[in-house]
């Protein structure tokens, strides 16, 4: 497998705003998310416990799916499993200015952990890196299913994914009954979350929010719908504690992007950054203490 990802990170960007054409593969299935993300990377628990240990659980966002035979919160039917509400947990994915495939720069969802400037991850090749990133697109090259790299060579040209055949060592999948507990996750009290649906609902998801679901994924056990209650109270005084670079980023490029009240005053008095302008990421993250990446000369 080798991909060409210099330019891209077509699989760390909403593009579709600037497709030629409409895409919306991800809403094929028989479910549909309550949230509008897209290319939102599932992560397995190992991952959680890592984000959560680094103290960067506020980059994390859960996902929950539209089921008319699931349990009812805040009146939406959501996917359940024993009775309890199902999710998985992705990175987060503000807007920010960014120019995938040559083109201009503009305000697209991006990953919380990509850099504007190179279009390359901040944590890649760290113990935080997302074993999902890690294997793409290895998997689909094994299932034989499209990749977000043969969807950007249709819409804009080039070669992104030079060789097609997946790696001899890659991890077997968590599909199934295996995903229960590792990368799909139970919600132990769906009374906790009245409230908390009609928020994702509204995008108007908190940060308490976010950890309740981050709590919830570190303390199940693999392979089963059970979580221990005591690590989850734990692990959710740990993620509410969270104010790492990456969730101050967010706040920041949401405002910029013109997400709120502050942002229509800054345009209001001429103090508003200007659009779209990948270098802003210095200010917004590197001063926050991202970590910087090695470019493409490296």
């Amino acid at each position: 497998m080798d991909v060409n990802c210099e330019e891209c990170a077509g699989c760390c960007i909403d593009w579709r705003a600037i497709a030629p054409v409409a895409s919306d593969h991800e809403r094929r299935g028989p479910r549909e998310p309550l949230d509008d993300a897209y290319n939102l990377v599932p992560l397995t628990r190992d991952d959680t416990r890592a984000l959560l240990d680094a103290g960067l659980a506020d980059a994390l966002t859960p996902r929950l799916w539209r089921d008319e035979s699931g349990v009812e919160i805040d009146g939406v039917s959501v996917s359940a499993i024993d009775g309890r509400p199902a999710f998985f947990l992705g990175l987060r994915k503000p807007p920010k200015p960014v120019g995938p495939f040559g083109t201009d720069p503009t305000w697209l969802p991006t990953c919380v952990f990509l850099d504007p400037t190179t279009l390359q991850c901040r944590i890649h090749g760290d113990e935080t890196y997302p074993e999902e990133c890690a294997d793409y697109p290895g998997h689909n090259l094994q299932l034989d299913r499209e990749t977000e790299c043969e969807r950007v060579e249709e819409a804009f040209g080039g070669d992104r994914l030079v060789d097609d055949d997946p790696p001899e060592d890659l991890p077997g999948f968590l599909l199934g009954p295996q995903a229960v507990g590792q990368k799909v996750f139970v919600f132990p009290d769906p009374e906790r979350l009245s409230g908390v649906v009609g928020r994702i609902t509204d995008d108007e998801l908190t940060d308490d929010d976010r950890a309740l679901f981050v709590a919830a994924a570190v303390a199940s056990a693999p392979g089963t719908t059970a979580v221990n209650r005591e690590r989850f109270e734990s692990a959710l005084a740990t993620a509410r504690e969270a104010d790492s670079w990456a969730g101050r980023a967010i706040a920041d490029w949401e405002r910029r992007a013109g997400g709120d009240e502050s942002a229509a005053e800054d345009r209001a008095t001429g103090d508003s950054t200007p659009a779209a302008d990948p270098r802003v990421a210095e200010e917004v993250e590197l001063a926050r203490g991202a970590p910087e990446t090695p470019g493409w000369n490296e």
